[in-house]
């Protein structure tokens, strides 16, 4: 076997690949949720998008007509959130309450309104309970995977809900690369006057969140990949670079 090889010898002499987590943080418009889906699915993986879960409290909070201000009622409605997130990266899904709520969550008034939930520290940690029950199933012959592994993206991955994954990496860019992408994400066009709209929702968001969370330096063990001057498929196959630098697990 060569080194860094996943792999193990069954006794019926099969040979199956170990499940590989890899963990993937970064700021907002960094091309986390996009390179992370479509990593997963190179590599035959599940795909857990953590970021989703706190937009999915949050439309839940205001469904339910609790003030985002009042931390303690917020925290005890997570605390019993009827949230189901599908990883299947070909087809993510979210669903609270039964509802499916996968547009809904991507409204402008959502990503206004989610670092109030995402900075809430009580929320974080019930959230990361789930992030980390979700990262363990895919550990299983019986889950989405089939015991392969899972791509998992958010803010802190890297250093607080996974920091033993096999993979990590920093997925980073240049504000200006940020907010055009943004921009053109939530207004179709990266012209001067629709990343002046979409300013104040990114930094805001990333200043607010780096309150509770660090995602702008790489923790020791993370490698960094620089998306700045790459376009997605670069940059998916940078971070595909590094998984098999890593772990020897290469695309299928």
């Amino acid at each position: 076997m060569e080194t860094g090889e996943l792999s193990t010898e069954p006794q019926d002499g099969t040979r199956r690949q170990q499940a590989i987590v890899v963990a993937i943080d970064g700021p907002s418009g960094s091309g986390k949720s996009s390179v992370s889906r479509m990593v997963a699915e190179r590599l035959g993986l599940a795909f857990l998008d953590t970021g989703a879960m706190y937009r999915a409290a949050t439309w839940w909070c205001l469904e339910q007509g609790v003030p985002l201000t009042d931390t303690e009622a917020v925290a005890a409605l997570i605390r019993d959130l009827p949230l189901s997130v599908g990883v299947d990266p070909a087809g993510p899904t979210v669903h609270v309450g039964g509802t499916d709520v996968g547009e809904a969550i991507r409204t402008t008034a959502i990503s206004s309104a989610v670092s109030a939930v995402a900075t809430n520290l009580e929320v974080r940690a019930e959230l990361g309970r789930l992030q980390r029950e979700a990262i363990a199933a895919e550990r299983v012959p019986q889950s989405f995977s089939h015991g392969r592994g899972i791509v998992a993206e958010g803010r802190d991955i890297t250093t607080v809900i996974a920091p033993d994954a096999d993979v990590r990496i920093l997925l980073t860019a240049s504000e200006e690369a940020r907010l055009a992408r943004r921009a053109k994400e939530v207004h179709g066009s990266a012209d001067a006057e629709a990343v002046q709209a979409t300013r104040d929702q990114v930094l805001r968001r990333d200043r607010d969140d780096s309150t509770v969370s660090t995602f702008h330096v790489a923790a020791d063990g993370v490698v960094t990949v620089d998306s700045s001057d790459l376009d997605l498929e670069e940059t998916v196959q940078a971070v595909l670079d590094v998984v098999a630098q890593v772990s020897g697990r290469a695309a299928r």
